[in-house]
C-alpha cells in the first residue's frame, strides 16, 4: 500500500534513511507491537514507536499512575495521578499520532492470558519490574514464535536484549531458569532506586531495537545483551548463548 502524502511528510525525516525508505516505513504502519508495562521504559518505549508510525500497539498494564512515577514516567503528568496507566498512555499515543491503532489492556498478564495478548504481534517489549511476569512472557513468545525485547533497570545500569528462539537464539529463561524467592523478587527501583534519565536511555534503545525487528535490519535476533552503565555514560555487548536444556527453548 503506497503511503499518503501525510504519511510521507510525517515520517520524512526516517523515510529518507536507506534503511528505512518507503518501503520500511510502510513494514512499520503494518506492524503490530505488545508492549507491557507502561512505566519508566514503557514511557519512552511507547512514544517513539507511536512517533515512528507503529501501525498498532497494545499497552498492557494493570497499574494507576503515582506521584512518584513521574520522576521517570514521562508519558503522564500530574493531574493523571490516580488514573490507569493504560488508558492514559493511549491517549497520549492518540495525541502524538492519531494514526496508531491502540489497544487498552488492563487485566493483568498471567499464563492462563499471555497467548491471547500475543495473538497477530509481530514483537513483544518486556517492559515489566518482576522476574516472574518476565518469565511468564518470555514462556509465552517461546510458544508462539514472537520475538521478545526485554529491558530492566536499577541505580544507574540496566540491561537490554532481544529473544528469539525461533532464529536460534536464545530466551529469558536461558538466562534466569527460574524466578527468585518471593521476597527477592521486588520492584527495583521502589527498593533500590534509579535515575529517571536511565530509563530513558535504555527504554529508548529498547525501542530501537523493536523498530530494527521490524525493519529486518541489524543483528538482534544473534542474541546479544546490552549493559548500560549511566555513572560512565557507557554501554556494552556480549554474546548471549542458548541452554539446550532450557525447559522453555531447549530440546526436549
Amino acid at each position: 500500500m503506497a503511503l499518503t502524502r501525510d504519511q510521507n511528510l510525517r515520517y520524512a525525516r526516517q523515510i529518507l534513511l536507506p534503511e528505512v525508505g518507503g518501503a520500511g516505513q510502510e513494514k512499520l504502519l503494518a506492524a503490530h507491537v505488545l508492549v507491557v508495562g507502561a512505566g519508566g521504559l514503557g514511557s519512552p518505549v511507547l512514544l517513539y514507536l507511536a512517533a515512528a508510525g507503529v501501525g498498532r500497539i497494545t499497552v498492557a498494564d494493570d497499574d494507576t499512575v503515582a506521584v512518584s512515577n513521574l520522576q521517570r514516567q514521562v508519558l503522564y503528568d500530574t493531574v493523571q495521578v490516580g488514573l490507569g496507566k493504560a488508558s492514559c498512555a493511549a491517549a497520549r499515543i492518540d495525541a502524538l499520532n492519531p494514526e496508531v491503532r491502540v489497544e487498552v489492556r488492563t487485566d493483568r498478564m498471567t499464563a492462563a492470558n499471555a497467548a491471547e495478548l500475543l495473538a497477530g504481534v509481530d514483537v513483544a517489549v518486556d517492559c515489566l519490574d518482576s522476574f516472574g511476569s518476565r518469565l511468564t512472557l518470555s514462556d509465552a513468545c517461546v510458544a508462539a514464535g514472537t520475538p521478545l525485547v526485554s529491558a530492566a533497570i536499577q541505580g544507574f545500569s540496566g540491561l537490554l536484549a532481544v529473544f528469539d528462539p525461533a532464529s536460534g537464539g536464545p530466551c529469558y529463561r536461558c538466562l534466569n531458569p527460574a524466578p527468585p524467592p518471593r521476597s527477592a523478587d521486588v520492584r527495583a527501583c521502589e527498593v533500590s532506586g534509579v535515575l529517571g534519565a536511565v530509563a530513558g536511555w535504555v527504554g529508548t534503545a529498547q525501542a530501537l531495537a523493536v523498530e530494527r525487528l521490524i525493519l529486518g535490519v541489524g543483528d538482534d535476533r544473534a542474541g546479544w545483551l546490552t549493559t548500560f552503565d549511566g555513572l560512565t555514560g557507557s554501554a556494552r555487548r556480549v554474546r548471549l548463548p542458548r541452554d539446550p536444556a532450557c525447559p522453555a527453548c531447549g530440546a526436549h
